[in-house]
Order: structure tokens, then sequence, then C-alpha cells
């Protein structure tokens, strides 16, 4: 090992978790987890990316073309951060559509109202 050694203060640096019970010690590993992770989660939930939402509108079954069409109309009216998946999936819930149609028909210009509403 190059450098300083680091002194070992792995007991006294335990100290605190030494009582505490196997079921004790799984909860508190837990805690600090949700800790580290909870500001990517709040990232996630507020910050998207047109590459992020073409890949979901990939996995709903459209191709590349349609993606990048769709991703390009909804960041152009503003509507990307409501997530393309999740308005593609909402038109054809209130359309009465498949998820299919309800894409084509937006890139065919039809009710973009519904979404900006």
């Amino acid at each position: 090992m190059n450098g300083i050694e680091r002194p070992d203060d792995f007991e006294s640096r335990r100290a605190h978790l030494r009582k505490l019970a196997d079921s004790e010690l799984h909860a508190y590993f837990w805690e600090l987890a949700e800790k580290i992770v909870d500001p990517l989660i709040d990232e996630a939930r507020t910050h998207t990316t047109p590459s992020i939402e073409r890949a979901v509108l990939l996995r709903m079954g459209f191709s590349s073309f349609e993606a990048k069409a769709l991703v390009d109309q909804m960041r152009g009216r503003g509507l990307l951060g409501h997530g393309a998946g999740h308005l593609v999936l909402n038109l054809a819930t209130a359309r009465n559509l498949s998820v299919r149609a309800a894409g084509e028909a937006l890139l065919d210009g039809h009710h973009w109202e519904v979404l900006s509403t």
C-alpha cells in the first residue's frame, strides 16, 4: 500500500452499533440506504431527458423515428416534463384508444389539446 496508512479506528467507529441486535442493524442499514438514495429518487422524479423519454416510448412499441418525433413535439409544447409515456397512456385512456393509436394520433397532429389541459 502506497501513501499514508490510515489508523485502525474500526472499534471506535462501530461502538454505537455494538449493542444493536441483528434486526436493528438491518433496519439501520436500510435507513441509511434510503438517506443515500432519496436525493437520487427526487432527481429522477423531477428531471428527465429526451433520451429517457424516447426509451420509454420504444418500450411501448413505437419505432425510433416515431419516438423521436413524439418527444420532439412534446418538448416543443413544454409537455415533456410530464413523461412521454405517461402522456400517451393518459390520452389512450381518455379517448378509449390503444396506446399505439394514441401515439399515431399525436403524430398526425390530433388530440394535443387533451394533453395541454
